[in-house]
């Protein structure tokens, strides 16, 4: 391919023309560390934009720091409601808000869309894929990801809900299953594509059977009248005896009664052996045909590399209880991927959003303790309760002081929760409107196959052949 010299500049890249068809774009030839404006100021670089990260860079804003974000996307997510966004009933948009919207107003606040690959602790920076970055204090906050327990099978078929993507193409996968079952040839392949099956009931393994029971009972009927939902299996399988294990015993009993009350099959004190692609193998043998598993059966730590093992436990890095990694002096980890072990909770505390809020909140005032050559206090974790819905009108909640509720009440304090903790007034105002219009309507317009699933892609039912045409015709 002939280049047409010469190089038009277009801002820091380099655009060869080559024709009115071809463009070539080069990379900026700018590092990651010129990039960033000449600053006087102690460099805090938090990894990571999820509930950690922004909690922290709200608290330092007033501090005389300078903070790098770095993310590979540009956007926090409202995790806690990806599952409405898989099932139809949220837009991406209602969920997730532009990481610089954050600070606008902050000149020595600044973002870098990047994936962290590593951290050298000796030269005191991050390597990313634009390369490298200085610290002198480093925030690891990265989150967590789905834990497959190493069965690369389940990982390779399974559906997953921990990012946007996944709950646009869980979505879009559910959907296109319907629009192949309007084609099955038989009774075995329509059922393949009208069972589900959840791995993990966990919250959000719950919260994903309950919605998806809705769409079943209430909407899905009316867009597909050809079909019979009646036939329409919805598994919820775990591994141990009770749903919401981390929940008290009536949150577990009320959840599994609801559960119920909507057609879920819970399989308790069950494993999955094997998936790959349209049956699932159960660690009693049975076998589920299914065209959609979904995995939520668990989370790990999701740390960038450069730490030894001794740091490690189970994907999450060891902390103290100033947050600081055990050994790294400059370096802190909050969040889903810090382990914590505080009184009470030996294993580690929960991988919950409000435990992300406090250590960030905690963290950003020991940092500037540290600025001011103070000592460090240590954190001290508040427990204000987990809850889970399943459907309208039904929610399971545990208050602090051994408060537990559920029901109509227990739905209401749930969305309540939700609503004043999305971030910006705006995204509040479309979840709350959103949810009053798909309560008195039981509609869901974000039915939509944004991204053709993978496999669905690959394997057309019943394909047209067209014959090649004759020459001259």
């Amino acid at each position: 391919m002939k280049i047409v010299e010469p190089a038009i500049p277009l801002g820091s890249c380099i655009v060869k023309q080559n024709t009115l068809e071809d463009t070539i774009i080069e990379p900026p030839s700018r590092t990651l560390e010129s990039s960033l404006p000449a600053s006087d100021l102690p460099r805090v670089v938090i990894i990571g934009g999820g509930f950690a990260g922004i909690a922290l860079i709200q608290k330092l804003r007033k501090c005389p720091v300078e903070t790098v974000m770095l993310d590979k996307n540009n956007y926090h997510t409202f995790i806690p409601l990806l599952y409405q966004v898989a099932t139809a009933g949220l837009s991406p948009g209602d969920i997730s808000s532009p990481l610089r919207e954050l600070l606008q107003d902050d000149d020595h606040f600044h973002f870098r869309m990047a994936a962290v690959e590593s951290i050298d602790r000796g030269q005191q920076e991050v390597q990313t894929n634009l390369g490298s970055l200085h610290y002198d204090y480093l925030v690891i906050a990265t989150g967590s990801k789905t834990n497959f327990f190493g069965n690369e099978k389940i990982e390779d078929h399974a559906q997953k809900l921990r990012e946007i993507k996944d709950a646009l193409e869980l979505r879009s996968h559910l959907i296109n299953n319907f629009e192949r079952a309007l084609l099955a040839r038989d009774k075995e392949e329509l059922q393949r594509f009208m069972n589900i099956v959840i791995v993990g009931a966990g919250p959000t393994g719950v919260e994903l059977a309950g919605a998806v029971g809705e769409l079943r009972d209430h909407i899905l009927p009316k867009d597909y009248p050809e079909l019979d939902f009646t036939i329409m299996n919805i598994y919820l399988v775990e591994g141990s005896g009770k749903v919401l294990n981390a929940m008290s015993d009536f949150a577990g009993r009320n959840a599994k009664q609801y559960l119920e009350d909507f057609g879920v099959q819970v399989k308790l004190d069950t494993l999955v052996k094997g998936y790959e692609g349209s049956v699932v193998t159960l660690s009693d043998d049975t076998k589920i045909a299914s065209e959609c598993l979904i995995w939520a059966a668990g989370v790990e730590g999701n740390h960038p590399d450069g730490f030894e093992q001794e740091v490690l436990l189970r994907g999450r890095i060891k902390v103290d209880d100033h947050n600081r990694i055990e050994g790294f002096e400059k370096v802190f980890a909050i969040g889903d991927v810090a382990h914590q072990a505080l009184a009470g909770h030996e294993s580690g505390l929960p991988m919950l959003a409000p435990v992300a809020i406090q250590q960030a909140e905690h963290l950003g005032g020991n940092l500037r303790r540290l600025l001011q050559g103070k000592a460090l206090k240590p954190f001290k974790y508040t427990d204000k309760g987990t809850m889970a819905t399943i459907g309208r009108n039904r929610a399971v909640v545990d208050a602090p002081f051994n408060i537990s509720f559920g029901g109509f009440f227990g739905w209401f304090v749930w969305m309540f929760i939700h609503v004043i903790s999305i971030v910006g007034f705006r995204r509040k105002l479309m979840v709350f409107t959103s949810w009053v219009w798909n309560y008195l309507t039981y509609n869901r317009g974000n039915r939509l196959i944004i991204h053709p699933h993978k496999k669905a892609a690959k394997e057309t039912p019943n394909p047209v052949v067209v014959e090649p045409m004759a020459k001259g015709a």
